[in-house]
């Protein structure tokens, strides 16, 4: 866990993690979410419209970089804002699973306002499945 100081540096590596996907987790997800699309669980379907397999929810991969920060910082409610581009889809395999490698760099810091911003960097098999995932944090 930590908090980010107001004298923190650019470049700064405040995490890095890897989390696991599997078709349960995404049928889990799916419950949660309400969203039953068969992208997420029809391998016939999903390959149908041309994807690499049944894939990852988008907002289940954004979720898990934002937890993945909100679980290092002391104060859930430090972080401000959040966002990202979907830039790839993320193939689950089965059987098996995918993992989501999760780097959090400081990308700028705003001494007058005393918030910075987190670049992190989302990953399967080192290709970026997030652009632009960016979050704005509370320094202290």
């Amino acid at each position: 866990m930590g908090a980010l100081a107001t004298d923190v540096a650019v470049g700064t590596e405040l995490l890095a993690v890897t989390r696991s996907v599997d078709r349960a987790r995404l049928v889990r997800y799916a419950g949660a979410s309400g969203d039953f699309n068969p992208i997420h669980w029809n391998e016939r379907f999903a390959l149908e419209v041309g994807l690499p397999g049944v894939i990852a929810h988008g907002m289940l991969t954004m979720g898990l970089a934002a937890a993945a920060l909100t679980d290092w910082l002391d104060d859930p409610a430090d972080l401000l804002s959040y966002g990202v581009r979907f830039t790839r889809p993320v193939a689950v395999p089965d059987p098996g699973e995918v993992l989501v490698d999760i780097v959090a760099v400081v990308g700028a810091v705003d001494t007058e306002a005393a918030t910075a911003r987190v670049d992190l960097k989302v990953a399967v098999n080192g290709r970026h499945v997030l652009g632009k995932s960016q979050a704005q944090v509370r320094l202290h």
